[in-house]
């Protein structure tokens, strides 16, 4: 028997993460469709900005941790 972990132990160990990234990802790439849609841009902003969902994903989550970080100190 293979002693790695299954995909149900890696949800446990990192469910609430994983669910955090995906509802990013869903929020993201449906607000840039329907932004989109609106707008009728071109097709190359449009792919610029889903790719611009990468340095947000980042942005966003990196700021998080410093707001953490600035909490637990005060």
């Amino acid at each position: 028997m293979n002693s790695s972990s299954g995909p149900v132990d890696t949800l446990r160990e990192h469910g609430s993460g994983m669910l955090a990234d995906l509802t990013f990802a869903i929020g993201w790439v449906v607000a840039v469709s329907l932004f989109f849609e609106f707008v009728q841009g071109p097709q190359w902003a449009y792919y610029l900005f889903m790719v611009a969902g990468v340095a947000a994903y980042f942005g966003f989550f990196w700021s998080l941790d410093v707001a953490r970080e600035q909490r637990k100190r005060s």
